[in-house]
């Protein structure tokens, strides 16, 4: 018999949990019983236009590591309402339809801080032979943020604390995974990027100040926490922009005033707080920007009635990267990809002022060579949009999970110091200065430790104060011998014993920076040298790079090898219009790592030939033989196949050779 009411499928629920041995009350509630804990969790999220939910979830398990959320719906048909481009996340839909409003409930949850991560089931059905159950794991409050476990058709996996656990191992993100989404979230805001970038240039708003309102708006969207965790205020939303003319109502106004406010309650040193404000004066300069005009057709769709320039840019930027930004790749340097995307308007290549700034997967592998976790201290004197900071973050922040559990009391404790005592970054540039903060801000606040100025005329305290073991660089291209001083300068000042990994023009460990490439190596060891692929940087700059790996403070022992590693194929091919993959790139990333640690013998799992990737080999003390090529043996010992070409090659000069006679002979003839 056909189910005529929604109850009836909440009872066959209720009837599988009976049939595991979950007990309401004891086990799983209804709505009217959750905790207060998550009643509050759910009472909206931050980020939704209107700031509205839509009930509560059906039924729900508190008893485990993360809370299970489960929404009913009558009729298969109710299960899920999608399009190619994934799961829709509009009112109707999360309203109608089963796994869009258990999704909706995940992601308020997660939005309002309370939880990190949550299990959202969609259950739909006509009656008991015909029932459907998807299961997700959702770790963001981005509309993007989680991924399906197709596998999971019944709820069998809830019945006990052991079954829950060895589905949660099957649930959350592997590292293939992980690397999936850091390379189509950069793709993703290189795209966003690029719309954004036409919106501003119809509006008139010059590059340099166009990465400078992504920064300021962002910031300006983020709910007003006090420096102990005390919510003071909302974020801003598009709707608070009304496009009111007076000085202190206008549009550009109330955000910088926001900006201010949220920097001020975070307790921002107040010199950091006056640069980044300084710059960010750029967005309320002009108030004809916050004229009410006729809205771009970037964003046309977005807003009801016309708008000024300024609500038109904070809309796009609310709608397609602050809603996102948990469901990018933890790794990804959001500032960065925007900044690089302005910049090729801006300043061509950017070779000229010497920012290249490293990809993400480049920066993660990086510091997973260095084995960095919740005990170090990482430095770089370069910081740059803070990529590296933002890797060596996110790899401490997993270690604590993994060594006292997601979410718990020392968990989160270790977490916040490490935050603010373990990452220290220099940055001279007053734009790149702002947009580290920023990014930093926006992963968590790592931003204590990030300098405006020179690492060369930093008080000494600042280094033994902070005793570095970790140094993650990419010195400036266009500072002397390619910036091969900011390696000696940053190993200089780092514990003894600490290592380093450095992305620089391979052409600096080749003879164009030999003074400095021998003072490095009176004082430290060079243990490594992986050559990176030409198009690393494309299309900001086609420059050979390579990753040095040092220890500081052993002087080079010239009776010991180094590793080389050529890493020029790594699976991907670069152009202006993205990256490809043509070779196992998410393989080749971890098999890297791997190959570093264990040479030829490396468990691998991409098609490599180690024996022509992997050398061993001993350098002078001269500082011009750091590359994997000039260690690279040729075998000129010719093979049968080699024989077999030849022979091949000259009988076909010889078909050749006697075709055009014959053809001369027949011509003389005629």
């Amino acid at each position: 018999m056909n189910w005529k009411l929604e109850t009836d499928v909440n009872d066959w629920v209720k009837s599988q949990f009976a049939r595991i041995g979950l007990e309401k009350h004891r086990d799983y509630n209804e709505e009217s019983g959750m905790s207060d804990y998550l009643k509050e969790a759910l009472k909206g999220s931050a980020k939704t236009a209107t700031k509205t939910n839509f009930g509560i979830p059906d039924l729900h398990i508190e008893k485990y590591k993360l809370p299970v959320l489960i929404e009913n719906k009558l009729g298969l048909k109710k299960l899920v309402s999608e399009t190619k481009d994934g799961i829709k996340t509009d009112d109707k839909s999360k309203q109608a339809f089963a796994v869009n409003g258990a999704l909706h409930y995940s992601r308020s949850i997660i939005d309002s801080g309370k939880y990190s991560e949550v299990i959202a089931i969609g259950i739909a059905g006509d009656n008991a032979e015909n029932v459907a159950i998807k299961v997700y794991y959702v770790f963001g409050s981005a509309p993007n943020a989680y991924k399906s476990l197709d596998s999971r058709t019944s709820l069998d996996f809830l019945e006990t604390k052991k079954s829950f656990d060895v589905f949660y191992k099957e649930a959350i993100l592997t590292e293939e995974e992980k690397h999936r989404i850091l390379i189509d979230s950069q793709a993703t805001l290189q795209s966003y990027a690029k719309k954004l970038n036409r919106l501003m240039h119809n509006h008139n708003i010059t590059a340099p100040q166009r990465v400078l309102y992504v920064s300021g708006m962002l910031l300006a969207m983020q709910d007003v926490v006090d420096k102990n965790g005390h919510h003071v205020d909302d974020g801003l939303t598009p709707d608070d922009l009304k496009g009111v003319q007076s000085d202190t109502k206008r549009d550009g106004k109330k955000v910088v005033d926001q900006i201010k406010a949220f920097l001020d309650e975070r307790a921002i040193d107040k010199d950091k707080q006056k640069l980044m404000l300084s710059s960010f004066q750029e967005i309320s300069k002009d108030p004809q920007r916050d004229e009410v005009t006729e809205n771009d057709k970037e964003v046309a769709k977005l807003i009801d009635g016309s708008s000024s320039v300024t609500k038109q840019i904070f809309t796009f930027i609310y709608e397609y990267i602050f809603k996102s930004i948990d469901g990018l790749g933890a790794h990804i340097d959001i500032m960065g990809e925007m900044y690089s995307e302005f910049l090729k308007y801006a300043l061509g290549d950017g070779k000229e002022i010497g920012i290249v700034l490293t990809p993400p997967y480049v920066t993660k592998m990086m510091a997973q060579i260095l084995g960095i976790d919740e005990k170090n201290k990482v430095m770089d004197l370069a910081t740059g949009s803070a990529g590296f900071l933002i890797s060596a973050m996110e790899l401490m922040v997993e270690a604590t999970n993994l060594r006292y559990g997601k979410g718990t009391t020392q968990a989160e404790k270790t977490i916040l110091e490490l935050k603010k005592n373990n990452l220290l970054g220099i940055e001279l540039n007053a734009e790149m200065y702002t947009l580290a903060t920023t990014n930093m801000i926006l992963r968590g606040d790592g931003s204590s430790r990030i300098e405006k100025g020179s690492a060369f005329n930093r008080p000494e305290n600042l280094f033994t104060d902070f005793e570095a073991d970790r140094l993650l660089l990419n010195p400036p291209f266009s500072h002397d011998e390619n910036g091969l001083p900011f390696i000696a300068y940053g190993l200089d000042k780092m514990k003894k014993g600490g290592l380093g990994a450095i992305i620089i023009q391979d052409s600096a460990g080749s003879g164009k920076a030999i003074k400095t490439a021998k003072s490095i190596l009176s004082k430290h060891t060079l243990l490594a040298s992986i050559k990176m692929p030409v198009d690393l940087f494309v299309p900001m700059a086609g420059v050979q790079t390579s990753v040095y790996i040092f220890k500081a403070h052993t002087k080079h022992d010239f009776e010991k090898t180094v590793k080389f590693i050529d890493f020029r194929n790594d699976g991907y091919k670069r152009a202006k219009r993205g990256v490809t993959e043509i070779d196992s790139p998410t393989e080749r990333y971890q098999d890297v790592i791997k190959i570093y640690k264990a040479g030829k013998r490396a468990k691998i799992s991409a098609d490599w030939d180690l024996e022509a990737t992997y050398i061993e080999d001993f350098i002078t003390n001269q500082g011009n033989d750091w590359n994997f090529e000039q260690h690279q043996i040729i075998d000129t010992k010719p093979t049968l196949e080699d024989f077999k070409k030849t022979v091949a090659d000259y009988l076909s000069w010889e078909v050749t050779q006697l075709l055009q006679q014959k053809g001369e002979d027949t011509s003389k003839k005629a």
